[in-house]
């Protein structure tokens, strides 16, 4: 088990169906089966939760929202503040290393104490948003940042082959406008990757197959949430009983010949 992750608080109670979002770390890449006709899938693994409720916010109180705070991992008390070590004291849990605060419309249900776990929270088939931190890469150049072809590496041009070349041209306003692209850090933004099939779920090891690739290096934290599309779950396709050739055409059925009378 990775050191960050979290065994769940002895006698803790699940956290309601409806919140229906875990945090987890991305452990890294493989190929799994799936699906009924067995098709070969590249899966990202995620060990995903448990994920203690730290705090519970409502419209009716002083933050005027209604949103959860779940954790994921563990912390040592000295790397804490005060206030960050007093929320989890109040309701009762160990310090953790990550935290996360998800809106909801509705915190009926939900407390301070709870527990979110794999088991029972997404089945196979079911389609997750996926949103991480990118990979980051440092200061980067435009050639390698944007794409940029350079500029012509003959007649002199002693090196101005990776330059940007002009940034700017309007002569009066004297400035470069806001977005321009250019050199600068490469990478390390909050990235979402939207309607992830799960093809596996190992609720004993806490695992989540999702087919495809997440937005994050192996280690990293994702939150994984029920996507906001409107197809909740993958449906397999109907089978038609028409048959048809490798071209396209309908093959029809040859009725049988009645036999000559002898």
């Amino acid at each position: 088990m990775s050191e960050n992750a979290q065994a769940p608080a002895e006698g803790a109670q699940k956290a309601p169906a409806t919140f229906r979002t875990i945090l987890g770390e991305k452990v890294g890449m493989t190929q799994v089966y799936g699906r009924r006709d067995n098709r070969l899938f590249g899966v990202t693994v995620v060990k995903a939760g448990p994920c203690p409720v730290v705090r519970v916010k409502t419209a009716a109180g002083p933050d005027g929202y209604n949103a959860v705070l779940i954790g994921y991992g563990r912390r040592d008390e000295k790397r804490l503040s005060k206030p960050e070590l007093g929320q989890f004291k109040k309701a009762g849990l160990a310090p953790v290393r990550f935290t996360r605060e998800i809106r909801v419309p509705d915190t009926a249900g939900l407390a301070a104490g709870q527990s979110v776990q794999l088991d029972g929270l997404f089945k196979v088939g079911d389609y997750v948003d996926v949103q991480g931190t990118t990979k980051g890469h440092g200061f980067a150049g435009v050639m390698k940042r944007h794409g940029f072809r350079g500029l012509p590496a003959s007649h002199g041009a002693s090196d101005k082959k990776r330059s940007p070349g002009s940034l700017a041209s309007r002569r009066s306003l004297g400035r470069v406008l806001p977005g321009q692209r250019m050199a600068g850090h490469m990478g390390h933004e909050t990235n979402t990757s939207l309607k992830l099939e799960i093809i596996k779920v190992d609720p004993r090891e806490n695992l989540l197959f999702l087919a495809g690739a997440v937005p994050c290096p192996r280690g990293g934290l994702v939150t994984i949430s029920e996507t906001v599309k409107a197809k909740k779950r993958y449906v397999e396709p109907a089978k038609s009983a028409v048959k048809k050739d490798k071209m396209g055409n309908i093959i029809v059925a040859k009725k049988p010949t009645k036999a000559a009378p002898k």
